[in-house]
């Protein structure tokens, strides 16, 4: 006769393993191929986003390297190109770990903006793209600011927390650069 407890952990151990193999955690939620909690709608979101965000960043400051006339924009479009690879990387390993797929290449409208920008060249260039950095990096900041707070996953929640002050010397940096280039 089997007892009761036993009986209780082996019908546990079996529901866990069904709702698992159904795409579903013991509680419900949603699971990955590899049976790990999946991101939230939000964090997942978040997680996408600034993947592409960063491989713009990317992009963008490698035409700041062909495009740029100012010394300090192409310095800045260098910084851009290292500390958001490195970012870049981070995030990619975070996204594997999740489950995530991480956009490898950018979408059509960050494909846009690098077409617009690519037309532009010399103090032109750099009046624009020093724009598009303030700009960018006032959105990432507040995107980051709130996922540092409110995203649900704690991986997420401390790489959005981790990568907040680089973001804010990026966005410092570029208005110093875009205060010397916008009246050229």
């Amino acid at each position: 006769m089997i007892k009761p407890v036993l009986l209780t952990t082996v019908l546990a151990a079996f529901l866990s393993a069904a709702t698992a193999a159904q795409g579903q955690d013991a509680t419900g939620g949603q699971t990955t191929q590899a049976g790990k909690a999946a991101l939230s709608k939000e964090d997942r979101k978040f997680v996408e986003e600034a993947a592409l965000d960063g491989l713009l960043e990317v992009r963008l400051g490698q035409l700041a390297q062909q495009r740029a006339g100012s010394p300090d924009v192409k310095s800045f479009g260098q910084r851009m190109i290292d500390d958001h690879s490195a970012v870049n990387k981070k995030l990619a390993e975070l996204a594997q770990r999740k489950g995530v797929l991480a956009p490898g290449e950018l979408d059509q409208e960050h494909r846009e903006e690098v077409d617009k920008l690519s037309k532009k060249t010399g103090a032109e260039f750099d009046r624009a793209y020093m724009s598009a950095m303030v700009d960018d990096h006032e959105d990432d900041i507040k995107a980051f600011e709130k996922a540092s707070k409110e995203a649900k996953d704690a991986d997420v929640k401390s790489f959005a927390a981790a990568t907040l002050p680089k973001l804010r010397e990026h966005l410092a940096l570029a208005r110093q650069v875009h205060g010397k280039v916008k009246g050229k």
